[in-house]
């Protein structure tokens, strides 16, 4: 049954989008918040009372003391829905640390097109941290033991991921009692999957400590191994000026918004948008240049490190596009809706995608490999602005906000 229909304003309180809301409206276009509408959530599923672990199922537990054909009480079932689902947070954000890790050995080894090692001083103390020897070597032999040892964690199968050190020392004191320290990242993740499979681990509890164990492997491991990465090839964020909203697309220049979550190829985007093979390119165009924006995830890496302005968050994805003043939505992990492809239809909007493991039927596929980064960072680019000839109507709302990002640890 869908729900009662919201107003714009109960939709969003934000200007921008409300005006991108009407517009979608006004053109008889579907979006996040009107199928949000038209969708109501089941129930059954949101209180996690549905098991489809295996094919004598699915089982629904709607009645007090039911159980599931195999017996499987509701404890257990909402336990398994709960650790699968943080398994597979666990996976995306991890092996985005791995592509990470694995991109600086590439750089270390001047295998990868267009990285260098921007912040010395923090790989320096990170090598520290882990026992790697840093006086009279180069920062390239640092960072690839490090690299090393950051890939490691991955598929160790024994004792306790490396990073878990740099953990508050009563915190750690507690984790070990608990039984929950995390030995290798993928293992987690595999056990998590191998324990809530039909007829294995049916205790809620012990359920519930492994998913404990597999969250702090994500962590404490593959998305700290993440940050810190970042910081060592792209710099350490510190205080910048920037803009967010919609209003940051520009009618005179070529919007390239991009989103997702891996900063390989966003930083590689914006050092690219700045070199004069692209900035003249764009001009020849007919713009004044190319406009850099930023969504959901991708947006803060970029805006914290460079100042490049964010278009909006998850939820503006598809409004950005409704502007009709963006040439391409750069995408690559994470966050990013089916939709777009279908939404971009109705304007010039080019969605492309970049990574192996990600592809939505219908867009335009550029993969993007670190050992030719800047190559294909400058192949986007020009995709783009290609693009800028078939701009029809534009309607970019004039709502932007000033900040300060960039407040890092450091």
């Amino acid at each position: 049954m869908a729900k009662k229909k919201r107003t714009i304003q109960e939709q969003s309180i934000d200007p921008a989008a409300q005006q991108m809301l009407i517009r979608a409206e006004e053109l008889g276009i579907s979006t996040a918040f009107t199928r949000a509408d038209d969708l109501a959530p089941c129930n059954i599923g949101s209180a996690g009372m549905c098991c489809k672990i295996c094919s004598m199922g699915p089982c629904r537990l709607t009645k007090d003391g039911q159980t599931g054909i195999c017996g499987a009480t509701i404890d257990t079932i909402q336990a398994r829905n709960l650790i699968r689902a943080i398994s597979g947070g666990a996976a995306a954000h991890s092996d985005h640390g791995r592509g990470m890790a694995l991109t600086l050995k590439a750089t270390a080894n001047g295998e990868a097109e267009g990285y260098i090692i921007r912040d010395v001083a923090k790989l320096r103390t990170l090598a520290s941290c882990y026992d790697i020897p840093i006086e009279g070597r180069s920062p390239e032999e640092i960072a690839d033991e490090l690299a090393d040892l950051y890939i490691a964690q991955f598929g160790q199968q024994t004792g306790v991921i490396a990073p878990i050190r740099r953990a508050p020392e009563k915190r750690k004191k507690l984790w070990a009692e608990q039984g929950v320290l995390p030995r290798g990242i993928d293992r987690e993740i595999v056990e998590a999957l191998h324990r809530t499979h039909i007829g294995d681990d049916q205790d809620a509890e012990h359920i519930m400590q492994h998913a404990i164990r597999a969250a702090l492997g994500d962590g404490w491991g593959g998305s700290l191994i993440a940050t810190d990465i970042s910081d060592i090839l792209f710099g350490t964020p510190a205080p910048i000026l920037g803009e967010a909203n919609l209003g940051v697309l520009k009618d005179d220049m070529v919007n390239v918004v991009v989103h997702g979550h891996e900063p390989t190829l966003s930083e590689m985007i914006v050092a690219a948008s700045q070199t004069p093979e692209i900035i003249e390119y764009a001009k020849a165009a007919g713009a004044k240049g190319v406009q850099l924006s930023g969504i959901c995830c991708t947006a803060n890496e970029i805006l914290m490190r460079q100042g490049i302005p964010a278009a909006g968050n998850f939820l503006q994805q598809e409004l950005s596009i409704m502007t009709g003043a963006v040439e391409a939505m750069v995408v690559d992990v994470q966050c990013i809706m089916q939709a777009l492809v279908s939404l971009a239809e109705n304007f010039h909007t080019n969605i492309i995608t970049t990574s192996e493991k990600v592809k939505l039927k219908g867009a335009t596929h550029i993969e993007f490999d670190e050992h030719k980064a800047m190559t294909i960072a400058k192949r986007i680019l020009k995709e783009a602005i290609d693009n800028y000839k078939n701009r029809g109507e534009t309607q970019i709302p004039d709502s932007r906000t000033d900040l300060v990002p960039g407040f890092s640890h450091e």
